[in-house]
């Protein structure tokens, strides 16, 4: 690789002693990891703040699933085009801008709740744009990691994000719930001062990347933008292997992740608890998240695709037993097993895709890996207009059935990605 930066040593997972913090060696990973440290503190944070802001704002689950929707229009519109990006453009200076423009959404949002001047509109313009800025950005962060370590050191690299995200999200939420308490205000201008502070855990996230080193030569040199997207597609399509993986991934990402946005309503109508319990509630989730990425850093590169089909199993059957939960006790012990399994199915899902591309294609990949969770938004938009007709457990709760059942039959019928390594 060009760029100067150290890559960490191949490890087939078979060396003597734990590897768990192995990729940290790495100078350029730690940089990368503290900025990224730092913008994950601040989404920790939006996670809680964003969701009790919007129900604070308009009282609506449907509006709940309407602002997770309007981030996910610019990751589906725009994602393939950020792939391209990072095959062409340094992506330390991809990231760069991308956190710059996130820090100035934030701030401005943070001034609009001060000024008393924040509603719905706004808050789908703000989710918008963030929406527009991760298309463009993700996919050159994720690309990052590769050209920072070893195709072999994906795993503990990827693992420590998850970590590194864990870690924060054990504190965070519950942090971002205890500022919107505290600071005495009433309804919508409450959540200034936590807005205020994601702003400037952005702005230690721009400032730290630009210590970032380049990487190594870009892979593209502009044939256009539509052409190389289609070169990207194609490969896609005539790599079975990749292609599974994405496909899997998709089903599992769209029935797994709409219990995030909508437990507001779960804290607030099922269990009748308030903003400080629900930040509780996700930094718990934490723990269990936490355990296992630490886990995945530890293990070697064998039998990834049998343990990501088991982290869509596990997946399943905790979020089956969170939607239905009777009480928030009971909920605060089951979502431990929540975070450990979406750990493993994120860590497991976004390895087995950069390590099973051709450098060539990994921005492209990746953009279509990003374009699934955009998806996201769409089915947790589904599921909110689901929670009027038949409630917010079953609505949360089928999807968990149905991904249960879905991992399943795929431990059966799909040999190809149960034998991955």
């Amino acid at each position: 690789m060009g760029g100067g930066v150290g890559v960490i040593e191949r490890s087939s997972g078979r060396g003597s002693g734990l590897r768990t913090f192995e990729s940290l060696k790495n100078a350029g990973y730690r940089i990368f990891w503290l900025s990224m440290m730092a913008q994950m503190a601040a989404m920790n944070m939006q996670m809680v703040v964003q969701s009790l802001l919007v129900y604070e704002v308009t009282g609506s689950a449907l509006w709940l699933g309407g602002v997770s929707l309007a981030s996910a229009m610019p990751m589906l519109i725009f994602s393939l085009y950020g792939g391209v990006i990072a095959d062409r453009v340094q992506k330390k200076y991809v990231l760069i801008v991308g956190q710059a423009a996130l820090f100035t959404t934030t701030l401005v949002m943070a001034l609009l709740i001060f000024l008393g001047a924040i509603n719905g509109p706004f808050l789908l313009a703000g989710a918008a744009v963030q929406g527009f800025v991760w298309a463009l950005v993700m996919p050159s962060r994720q690309g990052l990691v590769r050209e920072l370590v070893s195709r072999e050191g994906l795993m503990n690299a990827l693992s420590l994000n998850i970590g590194g995200m864990n870690v924060n999200r054990l504190f965070l939420p519950a942090v971002a719930g205890l500022l919107v308490g505290l600071t005495g205000g009433i309804g919508a201008s409450a959540y200034a001062l936590p807005y205020f502070v994601m702003a400037g855990l952005l702005l230690v996230a721009t400032l730290t990347s630009l210590l970032l080193p380049k990487g190594g030569e870009v892979a593209l040199r502009g044939s256009g933008a539509l052409k190389d997207i289609a070169e990207g597609v194609q490969y896609v399509r005539q790599n079975p292997t990749i292609l599974t993986i994405l496909l899997i991934t998709l089903v599992g990402v769209v029935l797994s992740m709409p219990y995030i946005s909508l437990l507001p309503v779960f804290t607030k109508t099922v269990w009748g608890v308030g903003p400080g319990a629900f930040g509780v509630l996700l930094s718990v989730s934490g723990i269990g998240a936490l355990a296992g990425s630490l886990f995945l850093a530890s293990i070697g590169n064998k039998k990834r695709g049998l343990l990501y089909l088991g982290s869509l199993l596990l997946t399943g059957v905790s979020l089956s037993l969170l939607a239905f939960s009777p009480s928030y006790q009971m909920a605060l012990v089951v979502i431990v097993l929540v975070g450990l399994a979406q750990a493993g199915r994120m860590t497991l899902s976004q390895t087995l895709v950069q390590y099973y591309t051709d450098e060539q294609y990994q921005g492209r990949v990746m953009s279509i890996y990003m374009m699934e969770w955009g998806l996201t938004s769409f089915a947790t938009f589904g599921v909110a207009l689901l929670v009027e007709p038949i409630g917010v457990q079953w609505a949360v709760g089928g999807c968990a059935i149905a991904l249960t059942v879905m991992a399943a039959v795929a431990f059966f019928v799909v040999p190809r990605l149960r034998k991955l390594d």
